[in-house]
């Protein structure tokens, strides 16, 4: 059987730095994959934002 054509390059898994595959990736396995889904839902990946300054409010400027 041939290989199927990889349109990207192949990394680790983000997780544990094995080598991905292809039934779970970007994961190793369906372990990592879970890992990964536990620190989405637990809010350990967030993106830092600032608060806006108090003055630029539009809301009262009618």
């Amino acid at each position: 059987m041939t290989e199927p054509v990889r349109l990207r390059p192949r990394r680790p898994c983000p997780i544990c730095n094995k080598a991905s595959q292809q039934k779970y990736h970007p994961f190793c396995s369906a372990r990592c994959a879970q890992v990964d889904l536990n620190r989405w839902l637990g809010g350990n990946y967030a993106i830092p934002a600032q608060d806006d300054e108090p003055g630029e409010d539009d809301s009262g400027s009618a």
